[in-house]
């Protein structure tokens, strides 16, 4: 069985429909890509696949579990134990070192600062725990990103157009680090950009809401 799976899953907000029979899969360390322009509902995967949001109709299971039959509570901590989130902005605290900002997903955990030094490490960025932001390039800042996301070990990793905010230079960079990690843990890419096929072990388009393999 895979790690994720979404079967004839649609959502639509108001009457605008974004997704319509969406059937998509990873298998336990796969690094899928989905591919599609803006508006093509990469993001709404994402969020549910995360538990953010929820479908309209359909299945979206994670580790054998249903999410559309979670309560609240369970589904925060299905959020806090099992998924870590990649922004395309970083969303970073200005006022927190690099450290600090890889180890807000421990604090809600109850865990020590450790796991974030080791992730902030795995990201190639030893040396420069106590900075802050904007001692930061906007690479390095995405590395502190998903450094967070990976500090509480997460069994699934998305990240949502993750170098879309970034320079060429800076966007290999973070694709050979996402490839690298693929692997130790489950991710899914949703970007535009066709260069990740390189580093998926499955790719996805997204069309008129529905998920084609690419």
């Amino acid at each position: 069985m895979s790690l994720v799976e979404m079967r004839d899953v649609w959502k639509s907000y108001g009457e605008t429909g974004v997704l319509r029979e969406l059937n998509l899969s990873a298998d336990e360390g796969e690094l899928v890509v989905l591919l599609g322009p803006s508006g093509s509902g990469k993001t709404t995967a994402l969020n549910l696949v995360a538990g953010i949001d929820s479908p309209d109709r359909g299945s979206v299971r994670v580790a054998g579990r249903e999410l559309g039959g979670l309560n609240d509570r369970t589904l925060t901590a299905y959020r806090r134990d099992t998924v870590g989130y990649v922004f395309q902005f970083y969303n970073l605290l200005s006022t927190l070192t690099a450290l600090e900002n890889a180890a807000l997903g421990l604090e809600l955990q109850r865990c020590p600062l450790e796991p974030a030094r080791e992730a902030l490490t795995a990201v190639g960025l030893a040396g420069k725990e106590d900075r802050f932001p904007a001692q930061l390039s906007g690479g390095e800042q995405q590395r502190v990103a998903i450094a967070r996301a990976l500090a509480k070990a997460p069994r699934v990793l998305v990240a949502d157009e993750p170098t879309g905010n970034l320079d060429r230079a800076n966007s290999k960079a973070i694709q050979r680090l996402l490839g690298e990690l693929g692997g130790r843990t489950t991710i899914i890419v949703a970007t535009h950009d066709t260069a990740y096929r390189a580093i998926a072990d499955r790719t996805y388009r997204l069309v008129e809401g529905r998920a084609e393999p690419a």
